[in-house]
């Protein structure tokens, strides 16, 4: 959709205006529960019958697909100047509907949230603001008609009524130990008051009067574990609901504190690239995201020259090698998004952070580290040609080869594409530098410890050669949150309790995580599959993952 609204933005002014109204019109008739093919929107909207060429697109649920279609109206309306004599029919303005309806604006805004239609309009003062056309209003009362009436009834709260409903809730809190949110939803059915009413109203009265709070438990600030524990159940798939009973909040205060431990995680996290002048240019995007053209030379190591090799080190060399021009773009492409993500990430409010926003940078990451994937697995035949001439050693090929790929990711981060060399005379260089320090170090190392103890000396050489300190964990792990909140509740709890991913560690058997959900086994076995098939297509390289 946004390669969509792209496009017509960039078409003719005389043009845009239809664009907007056969929007609208599309909206109306979408049902939210089924799914519509990108090939009907395109026609629905510009007339045009897009020719296709290779696989079809992934069709749209009809939910997600009205609230990208309102985004298009309000976008493209936004590219010129539509105004209100354009239209054969009445226009309102966000406070004349206000009025109208003797609601508050904020309620206005509450109805767009909900399907009210809204265009960027001139209005007969010259100032372009948020406009409503009279059919679209009137399609809105038709669809919404009950909480139309509900928001009209709206009358401020008598102070008995505030004193009954402080009354009932406390009752509710001490004898039924409701939550917050469940005692918002009970008062809202009870005193037929919408429910942003009652829950305002109830946390005015305990910030003013603390020593007299309803909700002690909300009246507290969340300290920072608390805030740690309720992301890492919500990453490990607890539901908000749960968690809201579980920390006395509501479910969306739940996910402000979901946003706030990401965007303080961003914030925190080292983001290291490469500058080039290049990246500040106008049409950066355009020139460096597109699509890879990925025209890799074949392999030129045959197999018989590697086959004194284990099966796994033999199928490196099945990976084809980059040529110079691929690798100069997927370098530039790698600091590229690093550098944007940096950049978009300075406009994170850690208190008040944006859901889209956090989404935005979180793919950038992600996204750079697919490119920085491809980009290793193309070299790691260089770091077993040269772990082999170290073999004289007490390492083993499998323990050089694991110091060495941490060596080539490092390469990987600091390499500058632009002074024009190739990578792999600057990566071979940074691995035979890393032998050079890391095989004397271990040779003395093996001869202070003259116990005999073979096994002791070989667990030591493990450790040092999966030395945790050589690897960004932190890195690793928020990468590996970002997108495990692309899964579903669900999906998510199944990889964490299956896979350990939680803080404990602890893995689980399907046939155990079949049991805790009521489930079968092969039906958690269909969900857990389902998940990383979603996985596997957000960091696809070929599909160039969030970007497209």
């Amino acid at each position: 959709m946004n390669d969509l609204a792209s496009d017509l933005r960039g078409g003719l002014l005389r043009l845009r205006k239809g664009y907007v109204d056969a929007a609208e019109t599309l909206i109306r008739i979408i049902d939210p529960g089924r799914e519509y093919p990108y090939e009907f929107v395109v026609y629905r909207i510009t007339g045009y019958r897009r020719q296709r060429s290779g696989p079809a697109s992934e069709p749209m649920t009809g939910e997600h697909l009205r609230r990208d279609l309102q985004t298009l109206m309000l976008d493209l309306s936004d590219s010129f100047e539509l105004r209100c004599d354009d239209y054969a029919e009445p226009t309102h303005d966000v406070n004349s509907v206000a009025r109208r309806f003797s609601v508050s604006v904020k309620t206005v805004q509450r109805w767009r949230n909900r399907g009210l239609l809204a265009r960027r309009l001139v209005f007969a003062d010259g100032k372009r603001r948020i406009g409503f056309l009279e059919t679209s209003i009137q399609w809105f009362v038709s669809q919404r008609a009950e909480k139309v009436r509900r928001s009209t009834r709206f009358s401020r709260l008598t102070d008995s009524e505030r004193r009954d409903m402080i009354r009932r809730a406390r009752r509710m809190v001490a004898d039924d130990k409701c939550s917050a949110s469940e005692v918002v939803r009970r008062l809202s059915v009870v005193m037929g008051r919408a429910a942003e009413t009652i829950r305002y109203s109830l946390h005015k009265h305990d910030r003013e009067f603390p020593e007299d709070a309803i909700f002690s438990g909300t009246v507290r600030s969340l300290d920072d574990e608390e805030k740690a524990d309720i992301y890492r159940s919500f990453l490990g798939g607890v539901a908000t609901r749960e968690l809201s009973a579980r920390f006395h909040r509501t479910r969306g205060s739940i996910y402000r504190v979901v946003n706030e431990v990401r965007a303080k995680h961003l914030k925190e996290r080292p983001i290291n690239y490469i500058h080039n002048q290049r990246f500040d240019l106008s049409d950066a995007d355009e020139v460096i995201l597109a699509s890879p053209k990925a025209k890799a030379t074949l392999p030129l190591a045959q197999v018989g020259a590697v086959s004194d090799l284990p099966p796994y080190l033999r199928d490196l060399y099945s990976v084809p090698l980059l040529n110079r021009e691929d690798e100069r773009d997927l370098f530039r492409r790698y600091n590229y998004l690093k550098y944007k993500a940096d950049k978009e990430r300075q406009a994170i409010d850690v208190r008040h952070a944006q859901a889209s926003l956090l989404k935005e940078v979180e793919e950038l990451l992600l996204q750079a580290n697919v490119t920085k994937n491809r980009i290793v697995r193309a070299n790691l035949r260089l770091v077993v040609s040269i772990a082999k001439k170290h073999l004289a050693g007490p390492q083993t090929l499998y323990e050089l080869v694991s110091d060495g790929n941490v060596s080539l990711m490092r390469a990987v981060e600091n390499f500058d594409y632009a002074r024009g060399f190739r990578f792999s005379t600057y990566a071979s260089w940074a691995i035979m530098r890393n032998f050079a320090r890391s095989v004397p170090k271990e040779i003395n190392r093996t001869g202070m410890f003259t116990t005999g103890h073979e096994e002791v000396l070989n667990m030591a050489a493990s450790l040092h050669a999966y030395d945790p300190e050589q690897v960004n964990l932190s890195e690793l792990r928020e990468s590996l949150d970002a997108l495990l909140t692309k899964l579903q509740p669900r999906e998510r709890s199944i990889l964490v309790e299956h896979y350990g991913l939680g803080q404990g560690g602890q893995t689980k058997t399907l046939k155990v995580l079949g049991k805790e959900m009521h489930l079968s086994k092969e039906r958690v076995r269909q969900i857990e599959f389902q998940a990383l098939e979603k996985l596997r297509r957000i960091v696809s390289p070929e599909g160039d993952g969030f970007l497209t």
